[in-house]
């Protein structure tokens, strides 16, 4: 593989070594051990942190708490300003931060360029909410009364991201907390610490400029029994998670036991149904980019197509010779479509997936497999692979996080339907068609159970205006746009008696 260029690294800040544990601008020394980050690029090393303990921990939700108490006080356009210049910021380091998502990930620059602009673009959201955060007026029934809701910060929140979106997930957490009147913590995925790394140096530039309180963003890089001290802390009023199911379910058990609220954005099996009306010069590079975009490591990637049967013959041949043309090798090379998988246990989760769908007797319409070879030294690329497959059968139930995409074929639009919702997962789901009464039965309490239900554009790719969530083993939490921002404040009733007497509510008399 020819050499990669890394001088993005000293432009954010990188170093060989760093701290896993920060309060703002403030690195606190920790103890822990350890941690490289590799890139599944290249298998280099790129970096090491030193993994918060927890004592750095402590001290990291210490200053969380006591920032919140002066930064809740803070007019809410005042700190859309702070978020509007952290935008800014990322808007400068966009190419370098792009950059090393991209390597530390092995996503494709691209979608590494992409996921900044996210950030970019929940910033421009975010700064515009922070003069719309509305409450509602209500009519009394008591003479002379005036009642209304309201909102307040909420607190501390806290937010564990996971490695397929390094920084995006966080900033649709962040950016909207931040304007909320809360402070932030970050646990990052171990995966992909330099890139949250990066982001806290960015971010502390401008926060250092605005004299914003230091414990407002705070960062702890640590294993799973960081995650678990989040959930269990009652002085961290929300936690919000992206992860699998599994570990959704843990968090969701712990912050439930001390009545915490929870924003979880868990696993999903989502499906592109093709129906005898569907435009395949639509469908195919919509099916593509959704089962083999990030190598298929998006909660949104696309796993099973559930095809009409006078279109299936057609989709498949067209996919095969899709797939054929696909280029896989260095994510940074945009000549490439898709870069490798984030590690070797990832690549072992494929290839035991690979071995199950054999074994229960799917047909390989393009084979699958690692790819070894000048440029893939690091062992994490695969091949993209097609199996057909039947509603019997186990694996197209569950999630593998790697580009595998299932073929099967249905008779009617009612049974696609039901094969689309036969998943526990219910994140995203398309279809493609160009009759009007398919297109609105799949939008209807009949059609997609799922949090998210397109019309000819796939499964992937949302846009920050629109509230990201789904149900069922999903979770059911919601982030990023619409009014996902009332998860970060909570609601407060308010009633004013303006008359000289105390009418009680519902007629009720209680005369002294």
């Amino acid at each position: 593989m020819p050499h990669i260029d890394t001088s993005f690294l000293a432009i954010l800040g990188i170093h060989p070594q760093n701290d896993g544990a920060a309060i703002g601008g403030q690195w606190v020394p920790t103890d822990g051990a350890s941690l490289s980050s590799f890139s599944p690029v290249d298998a280099t090393i790129i970096g090491k942190v030193n993994l918060a303990t927890d004592v750095s921990y402590d001290q990291v939700v210490t200053a969380a708490q006591e920032s919140f108490l002066k930064w809740r006080l803070v007019p809410a356009p005042l700190r859309g300003e702070v978020v509007r210049q952290v935008g800014n910021a990322l808007r400068e380091k966009k190419d370098a931060l792009g950059k090393l998502v991209s390597y530390e990930m092995g996503k494709s620059l691209q979608e590494g360029l992409g996921e900044v602009q996210e950030m970019i673009d929940i910033c421009d959201f975010a700064v515009g909410l922070s003069r719309q955060l509305y409450g509602l007026t209500i009519h009394s029934e008591r003479p002379s009364h005036r009642m209304y809701e309201q909102w307040h910060p909420l607190g501390v929140v806290g937010i564990i991201s996971a490695f397929n979106f390094p920084v995006a997930v966080w900033a649709w957490n962040s950016m909207l907390a931040w304007v909320c009147g809360d402070a932030c913590i970050w646990k990052p995925s171990e995966k992909v610490p330099l890139s949250a790394i990066a982001c806290q140096n960015i971010i502390q530039e401008v926060f250092a400029a605005n004299d914003v309180p230091a414990g407002i963003c705070g960062l702890v890089i640590g294993d799973a029994t960081i995650g678990k001290a989040m959930a269990e802390d009652p002085r961290i009023a929300l936690v919000s998670a992206t992860g699998s199911t599994r570990m959704g379910k843990s968090v969701a058990a712990a912050v439930g036991a001390r009545l915490g609220k929870s924003i979880l954005e868990l696993g999903g099996n989502n499906a592109i149904i093709i129906t005898e009306h569907a435009d395949l010069d639509i469908a195919i590079p919509g099916a593509v980019f959704g089962a083999v975009g990030t190598a298929g490591q998006r909660c949104t990637s696309t796993r099973r197509l559930i095809i009409h049967e006078s279109q299936y013959e057609a989709m498949k041949s067209k996919l095969a010779h899709a797939y054929g043309q696909l280029s896989i090798g260095n994510p940074l090379d945009q000549q490439n479509h898709m870069g490798p998988l984030i590690d070797q246990d990832a690549v072992k989760s494929y290839l035991a997936a690979l071995s199950k769908i054999e074994a229960e007797g799917g047909k390989v319409v393009v084979p699958g497999g690692v790819i070894m070879g000048t440029g893939f030294e690091s062992g994490c690329y695969v091949k993209p692979c097609i199996y057909e497959m039947d509603t019997h059968h186990t694996m197209i139930r569950e999630e593998t996080f790697a580009p595998i995409l299932y073929l099967i074929k249905y008779k009617g639009l009612d049974e696609a339907i039901a094969i689309q919702n036969d998943v526990p997962q219910g994140l995203s789901s398309a279809i493609m068609t160009n009759h009007l009464r398919e297109a609105e039965l799949f939008l209807s309490h009949a059609g997609s159970d799922c949090g998210i239900a397109n019309v000819n554009i796939g499964t992937s790719g949302a846009e920050i205006g629109g509230a990201f969530g789904g149900e069922k083993e999903t979770g059911g939490g919601r982030e990023s746009g619409s009014d996902a921002w009332k998860a970060y404040m909570r609601r407060q009733t308010n009633t004013i008696n303006y008359s000289k007497d105390l009418p009680l509510a519902q007629g009720i008399k209680f005369d002294l």
